[in-house]
């Protein structure tokens, strides 16, 4: 995907994150974290918002810590988040090309790193302040939500704090069936996962990886993947193939 395409995705769901947490009001829980109220949700994603407006806009070399939440009313907590997130999108749009600035994970430059962890943090959260409000979820373009599911397998869970451990070495293989070569194959061990795409997306490895059986494979539209990765809805949509316990495994470590 392109830089351009992130920052609309990031444009039209901050949006819908901040009319969904106006309708449901300050005190709705969020399902998917149920130490959270609504308030809880705007006051992070508006602070991550302007954690990541200031690499963009001043060039960061280095990890700094979000900024402190604001101490305001509750009924100011929505205009605020509007406002931080319009600012990053302004920042993103306008920012240089070869713009120099930390990142924490691969990515073919900055600018389009930040683009497309912000588009995917705001799109996950959108979805969290829907079901708070209790309506039906945004669809997520095909591509975007293969995207997503790349970045959460091939980065984050990369990671060395990532608690998706196995004793034993497994294999779990996930495969988008409405996108054409969105499919993966995570080797689960001792150590963070190792992930590599499948053969049309990626090399002689991936093509090794995907000749081989997996201990559970698990296919379903890339939306479905994206949502149930996030654990965010149910795995019940998707195909579901072999070991069992490894979707359990996902289900129980995989929060960040």
């Amino acid at each position: 995907m392109e830089i351009t395409e992130f920052v609309e995705a990031l444009r039209l769901d901050g949006a819908l994150l901040a009319e969904a947490a106006e309708e449901a009001g300050p005190d709705a829980r969020i399902p998917a974290c149920p130490e959270w109220q609504m308030r809880d949700l705007v006051t992070h994603i508006g602070q991550v918002h302007r954690w990541a407006t200031q690499y963009v806009t001043e060039g960061l070399d280095r990890p700094t810590r979000p900024p402190e939440a604001p101490d305001i009313a509750d009924k100011e907590l929505v205009p605020w988040l509007r406002e931080g997130h319009h600012h990053l999108v302004v920042a993103l749009h306008t920012a240089p090309q070869d713009l120099s600035a930390w990142t924490f994970l691969p990515a073919p430059s900055p600018l389009a790193f930040w683009a497309r962890r912000q588009a995917h943090e705001t799109s996950v959260h959108r979805v969290d302040a829907q079901q708070a409000l209790g309506v039906g979820l945004t669809p997520l373009p095909r591509a975007f939500a293969a995207d997503g599911v790349d970045e959460l397998l091939t980065g984050i869970h990369s990671q060395g704090r990532s608690r998706v451990r196995s004793d034993v070495p497994r294999t779990l293989r996930l495969r988008a069936t409405d996108t054409a070569g969105a499919e993966w194959t995570v080797r689960l061990s001792e150590e963070p996962p190792r992930t590599v795409r499948s053969a049309a997306a990626g090399g002689a490895e991936a093509g090794q990886d995907a000749a081989k059986p997996a201990d559970c494979t698990v296919e379903g539209p890339a939306e479905a993947l994206y949502l149930a990765l996030w654990n965010r809805t149910p795995w019940d949509g998707l195909s579901v193939n072999g070991d069992e316990s490894l979707v359990r495994l996902w289900q129980e470590r995989s929060g960040i």
